[in-house]
């Protein structure tokens, strides 16, 4: 069976279609998480569900007992489901880094007799029972013997990291998914504030939505209310007014980061700042190549493509090479090297002036 997308495993558990080994798989637990807890709210009654149920956990089973909990029966009911969190942490599940599968590992002895067990089920596994297996921060490689044994059994899904462009508009689907509605600005706004990690971001979203009407808009008066993140003086409002030469704005913002340290750590602002500036020399390096998707080229949403353009007019290669290694001494003293006794705020405000008067610290 070819490996399947998040949402046509859903269709089929919406539908009643079922099969026999659900192997959840890759770097995002959201998407495994979510399809886990969809089929152990969906495919049995809250009164099947007390005979015909069982959670485990990765590190307090062994596969034996995985094994016996999947060839069981159904009481009064159709299935049976048996979900393993954390199945990656069950020992002797693959064969370990170095073993060839065939027969032997590197040291010559033969292969496990727990996995052997494990791969005969798996050929051939009960009609009647849903064994779902979570197998996160891992792939399976298809290529293998275990993955091409995996990819007969059941479903194989692979959840995969999404990329820093990408999370904009999965906020905006999500969000009209729910039911509400979530303006352009506010979607890249929030994506670039809590990252990618599906989780919270999802967390995050589900706040905001509590005790609204649907239809609501999520805009970024909402979001600065209930998440902390200020509409106006925000790493990437700093970026604007760098590319202004805004220097009034930028120590403003500087300020408002200074007494609001916790909404505004330092390690975030300068990992943002590198990428901002690193990110603009790509667009001197891709600019005039033809043929070059240059939003994709950048890992940025096209809705801020403009702004690293911008930004690109201000900052040569060179300037931006010079402001990259002073962000580096900044991060170097917020961790008390080189000059312990200024304050992140201090240390701040010392780089926001490098990088808008270039040539006072030449000179």
């Amino acid at each position: 069976m070819p490996v399947q997308t998040f949402e046509a495993i859903l269709k089929d558990l919406k539908n009643k279609v079922y099969h026999p080994v659900y192997f959840l798989t890759g770097d995002e637990p959201y998407y495994i998480d979510e399809l886990a807890h969809a089929i152990e709210t969906g495919v049995l009654s809250d009164m099947e569900k007390e005979f015909n149920q069982t959670i485990l956990y990765g590190r307090d089973v062994d596969v034996k007992t995985i094994v016996s909990h999947a060839k069981r029966y159904p009481m009064m009911a159709n299935y049976q489901v048996v979900i393993v969190r954390e199945a990656q942490d069950i020992k002797n599940l693959f064969p370990k880094k170095g073993a060839d599968e065939e027969g032997e590992d590197e040291s010559g002895s033969a292969p496990d007799a727990d996995r052997d067990l494990f791969f005969e089920y798996l050929s051939n596994p009960l009609k009647s029972t849903l064994l779902v297996l979570c197998y996160k921060y891992k792939k399976a490689d298809k290529r293998t013997k275990s993955g091409k044994i995996l990819d007969k059994a059941g479903v194989l899904f692979e959840s995969k990291k999404l990329y820093d462009d990408k999370i904009a508009g999965w906020i905006s689907a999500y969000v009209k998914n729910k039911g509400f509605r979530i303006d352009d600005e506010a979607a890249v706004l929030l994506g670039e504030y809590l990252g990618v990690e599906l989780s919270k971001v999802s967390n995050e979203l589900d706040k905001l939505m509590i005790g609204r009407k649907p239809g609501t808009v999520l805009d970024s008066d909402l979001i600065e209310k209930n998440i902390g993140i200020s509409k106006d003086f925000n790493v990437f409002e700093l970026q604007k007014a760098f590319t202004k030469k805004d220097v009034y704005k930028a120590n403003m913002i500087v300020d408002y980061f200074g007494k609001n340290p916790k909404n505004n750590p330092m390690v975030l602002t300068l990992a943002a700042l590198n990428s901002f500036f690193t990110k603009i020399i790509s667009v001197h390096v891709y600019k005039n190549k033809p043929g070059v998707n240059l939003a994709q080229n950048l890992g940025v949403n096209p809705f801020f493509l403009r702004d690293y353009e911008m930004a690109a007019r201000t900052f040569s290669i060179d300037h931006c090479v010079k402001i990259i290694s002073w962000i580096q001494e900044c991060d170097l003293k917020s961790k008390g090297m080189g000059n312990s006794s200024a304050t992140d705020h201090e240390n701040l405000q010392e780089l926001v002036f490098k990088i808008l008067h270039p040539s006072a610290v030449e000179a």
